[in-house]
């Protein structure tokens, strides 16, 4: 593989949004790509648009929230690095442990600290790659609410 030209982040994560806009699932949520700080990926979805029954979060909201920020982060990280790629979601493992009265906030990030590294190589080398992500909701009081891992497959694109 060439050597790939490097996305700035602003324009990553304008690129991310776009593509939000085209999954009428995470229109309807009106997701967010917050920010990307420190190695974590923060989206953002008003209660408002992802109430249940109980007027608190739907579960299934809060499922898709972090499952998306894993995806967003890997996708967000190989368009940084110049790759584009397919990015499938593979399996997960899902745990809700409070109820969710305020907007949805997902951080996701990888398994292992140095899962990046070890998937960048690997998909640079063979063209596709897995790695391990956990993505969480957490309260304002930073309690966690649910917590969601993980593992994601990339392939290159043509």
């Amino acid at each position: 593989m060439t050597e790939p030209s490097v996305l700035p982040l602003p324009a990553a994560l304008q690129s991310l949004q776009r593509h939000f806009s085209q999954m009428p699932p995470v229109l309807a949520m009106q997701i967010v790509a917050e920010d990307f700080q420190h190695g974590v990926l923060r989206l953002r979805a008003p209660l408002s648009a992802n109430l249940n029954d109980k007027n608190n979060a739907f579960g299934g909201s809060l499922a898709s929230l972090m499952t998306l920020a894993s995806w967003s982060w890997l996708t967000l990280q190989l368009q940084l690095a110049g790759h584009r790629a397919d990015v499938y979601v593979a399996d997960s493992q899902l745990r809700y442990l409070a109820p969710v009265y305020e907007d949805l906030v997902a951080c996701a990030a990888p398994v292992e600290p140095g899962g990046w590294d070890v998937f960048l190589a690997t998909f640079r080398q063979r063209g596709k790659a897995r790695i391990a992500m956990a993505a969480q909701v957490a309260l304002h009081s930073g309690q966690v609410a649910a917590s969601f891992t993980g593992r994601f497959a990339a392939m290159a694109k043509g």
